[in-house]
């Protein structure tokens, strides 16, 4: 069980990490995605770049601490909810509605096995 937790929180850090620094860089192919949700050009620094780091960095430290890790897994993913949401709304079905998805699953799933693999932690 600790492989896949630490496989799966792997690729959780690399493609929330991306997210995340993409949105703070203002990276010109996700600007046409959250111009179709309404999202303001201005979130795209904070609070969006900015929670979406933070919680890779969560997972980063709850490698070490997992009780930190699963906390960062638990806000990633209300952040993914909000932002499938967002773009429901919007009646915005792009490729970045599909990113979201994929990104609220990886976070599930890193949220689950960290429970499996650290049952203490409750």
């Amino acid at each position: 069980m600790h492989t896949a937790y630490l496989v799966v929180t792997l690729v959780a850090i690399a493609f929330n990490g991306f997210s995340g620094v993409s949105a703070l860089l203002h990276f010109a192919p996700i600007i046409p995605g959250m111009q179709a949700a309404g999202v303001p050009l201005s979130w795209l620094t904070f609070p969006i770049g900015t929670l979406k780091t933070l919680g890779t960095l969560g997972l980063i430290v709850g490698l070490w601490i997992p009780d930190i890790g699963l906390a960062a897994a638990a806000g990633l993913i209300i952040f993914f909810v909000c932002a499938l949401y967002t773009h429901v709304l919007a009646n915005d079905i792009s490729p970045q509605f599909g990113l979201a998805a994929f990104l609220l699953a990886v976070n599930s799933a890193t949220f689950a096995l960290t429970l499996l693999t650290y049952p203490a932690i409750l």
